[in-house]
Formats: structure tokens, sequence, C-alpha cells
């Protein structure tokens, strides 16, 4: 047996279980990642026995380094069309991984504009208008915001606000959040943006809890942005080496 180990590394050939050692991986994981053609094939000896070479190995590097900034699905996609001999559609596909990026700063850019407008409106100006104990009607609340209840209905079918119904009138009755959705949706409105841009930043004030606990978070946005942003550059350059191996 340990003939047979000191065979399979000569010459540059290693044992899958020599991959896996190197990136806490299992020798499993890395057979895995050859049957999903994440890996270049790999060689058989006489017996059957997987062999792999250093240019395994910098192919196995360079799609860990490419998960954690683009996803494992995209990762698996680039190296696939890499070991594939198409080239061209694993930048493609790195590309559009950098525009979510470039988008998911976009987003996070409008909220914080968003929050910066709102705010000289906290307390004075017909915007300021807080819903009563029981909400506010559909009539009061477009007044408030200087557009008309046909706006409103069409940000509810949207799915950017969602009032209740008054169980004895069938009115729409706007509570606090909904109203606090409104005024950042007709905030957003004003700065040009489009209602299929305005949904995701509605869901991450929903998710947050309010505009204070989302102001409190975007610290931590701000955080993973620039961390997927650092992986991202970590591994192209991981791939550019594995590209240039190949080569």
């Amino acid at each position: 047996m340990r003939q047979r180990e000191q065979n399979l590394q000569s010459g540059g050939r290693l044992r899958p279980i020599d991959l896996a050692r190197r990136h806490g991986l299992s020798t499993q994981a890395v057979r895995n990642y050859e049957e999903a053609r994440i890996l270049p094939a790999a060689e058989r000896t006489p017996h059957g026995y997987r062999t792999y070479t250093p240019l395994h190995a910098r192919a196995l590097g360079a799609f860990l380094a490419l998960a954690p900034g683009h996803g494992h699905r995209t990762a698996a996609s680039v190296m696939r069309a890499v070991n594939g001999g198409a080239v061209d559609e694993a930048f493609r596909l790195i590309d559009e991984s950098h525009a979510r990026l470039l988008d998911d700063r976009r987003t996070l850019r409008a909220v914080e504009d968003a929050l910066r407008d709102l705010a000289p409106a906290a307390g004075t100006g017909p915007e300021a208008a807080a819903p009563g104990p029981g909400g506010m009607f559909v009539g009061p609340l477009a007044a408030a915001l200087g557009i008309r209840p046909a706006t409103l209905r069409k940000w509810e079918r949207a799915g950017l606000v969602s009032p209740r119904r008054d169980p004895a009138t069938g009115y729409r009755v706007y509570g606090e959040a909904d109203v606090r959705d409104a005024r950042l949706v007709h905030q957003l409105r004003r700065g040009g943006y489009l209602l299929e841009r305005i949904a995701p930043l509605i869901a991450q004030v929903r998710a947050a809890g309010g505009l204070e606990p989302l102001e409190a978070a975007l610290g931590d946005w701000h955080g993973r942005l620039a961390a997927r942003g650092r992986a991202m550059l970590a591994g192209a350059a991981e791939l550019e080496g594995y590209l240039r191996e190949r080569d």
C-alpha cells in the first residue's frame, strides 16, 4: 500500500485524499466535483484508481475561491464551462454575477437615499401624517401624500402596500406599517425608481421590522457587499491561474 501511494504521488500524481486534505474536504466531495465536471476528468490506474494532477488541484482551488463571491451554482457553472472549452460562457456568467452585485449596491444606495429624504419629513409636512388608532382610509392617505387614491391601489396590486379591510365597510385601512411603506414608495417614485425596482426595497424594510431597524442594519449590508466583492476578486485570481495553467 505504501508503495502504491508513493507511485501515485510521483510525477505530480495525486490521490483523491491528497486533494481533499488540502481543502478540508472528504474524498467523496472530490469525486462528486469531478462527476459534476467542476474538475477535469481524472485518469485511472490499471487497477481503476483515480489519479489527479496539479491541474486538478488548481481547478479545485479555483472553484472553492469562486463560490464565496458568486455562489455555489454560478461557480460550478463557470468551472463546467471552462472545463468544456467554453471560456466565453464562463466570462459571461461572471459578468452577470458582477452585474447582480452592482444592482445590489444600487438597491442599498436607493434605501439609504430614501431614508435620508424621509428623515426631514418625519415631524413636519403633509407626508408626516400618521395613522390614527384605527388606521387611515385610502382618501386621507392619498391626500397626505399628494397622490390619487388610484395610485395607492396600483401600489397595492404590486404588493408594495398591504392594507387590511374594514370588516364593517370593506374599505381599505392603512395601518402604521402601511403608511410607512407608502411614504417610502412615494419617495422612491419621486426619485425615478420603477415599481419593480421598489418591491425588493420594501421587502428589505419589512424583513428588518421597519425603517429604524433597517437603518441600523445598513452597516452590516455594506459589509456583506464588500466581502462579496473582495471574494470575487480572490476568485478571479484563482480562476486566472487555472486558465493560465490549462493554456
